[in-house]
């Protein structure tokens, strides 16, 4: 079989999450589609319920009985709960299995093989409990969700703050249903940062480069998550992320045993002050906690490149400066991150997720796009006032990208389009 004619690229309306359906058009034989991602946390204002569901069918309508494989770029909720099958076996992840998906493309962190110490895949020792620990963090975030941020709302002045608390700590609640699915529904290609995927098999005259996710062993940097790089992220100044939340009190403990208490509004008026500078600290404190989650597990997202004659189109899901920075050191690795055709635009639009190194790589200082002669396209899937705030430079997506993104490329947005459409972007293959 010869190169694709052409690619088409639909970028769904799911509000804030991903999914996007590439198809690569072989006629007269068929087509073979690939679906990354799908998922959503928030639909946009208006919508009637279902949208993920109308998604699901949508693409079962073009993808019909034709070759089809999906990739599940890391197990966030906005990215992987169109893959749930519902309690009665009839949501969007039941309609995505009867496709009958030759395989699922997974990063290696999600390999239910391995030892939770794995630093990488068939390591037997490594990086002490990274799986379990994303397991036991997922726990913290439901605790959080299901026990702080009901407290949280009934309080005026942390309110704001509670519904951060809650969008966040729910994208971060595992989605046991769909993660099994995914498991299930095909056999699994775990992969990681050089290692070869099924997909360039199942895709003639394409080559798929995995850039991302280093394992621990490639890039002991990925364990942590930094909250502040002026060099690298898409900010003016950003807050620090500290760690100090103390979670599992119930309404009954007590601080200062012995001591006189008063619930509530009951306080006196001389420390009702204090009582409110505590809530905020601690509701400040939680969503550092989620927010540190949230990092971790953008790190394990997978980079796809997919390269077919001189075009090349970048999904890196939601991954951020850690899980960039191994294929931006990497000269093997980092040379396919040249002359991008279409680039999807990491997390949302969130300042940390398109590092500035890998920005001037595409359009150097003082001078227009890298390898110009086609304008780079850009599709950015987001839903603003949903996560982070402008007051501290976090909002996403994050302005100051956004206007780059416009005056350097094509860029399209789902926000632009209502809902359960797509943007259709076809690429030529000269």
């Amino acid at each position: 079989m010869t190169a694709p004619k052409s690619i088409r690229i639909r970028m769904y309306q799911v509000g804030f999450g991903d999914c996007f359906l590439l198809s690569f058009d072989y006629a007269p034989k068929p087509s073979r589609h690939v679906l990354i991602d799908c998922g959503s946390m928030a639909s946009p204002k208006g919508s009637a319920p279902g949208l993920i569901k109308r998604v699901a069918a949508s693409i079962a309508g073009t993808v019909g009985d034709e070759p089809f494989a999906v990739v599940a770029t890391h197990r966030h909720t906005d990215h992987v709960s169109g893959f749930d099958p519902g309690a009665n076996g009839k949501g969007a992840g039941a309609i995505i299995a009867a496709l009958k998906p030759k395989f699922v493309v997974q990063p290696w962190t999600e390999d239910p093989s391995l030892p939770v110490d794995a630093e990488a895949p068939a390591a037997r020792r490594g990086m002490a409990l990274r799986r379990k620990t994303l397991d036991d963090l997922n726990v913290v975030a439901s605790q959080i969700v299901d026990q702080y941020v009901p407290r949280l709302r009934r309080s005026q002045a942390v309110r704001g703050i509670a519904g951060q608390l809650d969008f966040i700590g729910k994208d971060n609640i595992k989605n046991l249903r769909a993660v099994e699915n995914l498991m299930t529904m095909a056999p699994n290609d775990y992969v990681h940062a050089g290692r070869a995927t099924r997909l360039t098999r199942f895709l003639p005259g394409v080559r798929v480069h995995v850039l991302g996710p280093p394992t621990i062993g490639q890039y002991g940097k990925v364990r942590g998550q930094r909250a502040r790089d002026e060099e690298q992220f898409w900010h003016l100044q950003a807050r620090s992320l500290g760690m100090g939340a103390r979670v599992g009190l119930t309404r009954s403990d007590s601080l200062f045993k012995g001591f006189p208490s008063a619930p509530g509004r009951h306080a006196p008026v001389s420390s009702r002050w204090l009582i409110n500078a505590m809530k905020s600290e601690n509701a400040e404190q939680l969503l550092q906690l989620v927010r540190i989650l949230d990092d971790a597990m953008n790190n394990t997202s997978l980079i796809l490149l997919f390269e077919c004659g001189d075009r090349r189109l970048l999904f890196p899901g939601d991954a951020q400066i850690e899980n960039w920075e191994y294929a931006l050191k990497t000269p093997s690795l980092r040379k396919h991150l040249e002359k991008i055709s279409v680039y999807k635009v990491g997390h949302h639009g969130s300042l940390n997720a398109t590092p500035k190194s890998l920005w001037k790589i595409w359009f150097p200082e003082g001078g227009g796009q890298q390898g110009a002669g086609r304008r780079m396209v850009s599709l950015l899937s987001t839903l603003e006032g949903k996560h982070g705030k402008r007051e501290n430079d976090s909002e996403v997506p994050r302005r100051k990208l956004v206007d780059a993104l416009k005056s350097k490329t094509t860029m399209k947005s789902t926000e632009s389009i209502g809902e359960a459409e797509y943007h259709d972007e076809v690429i030529a293959i000269d």
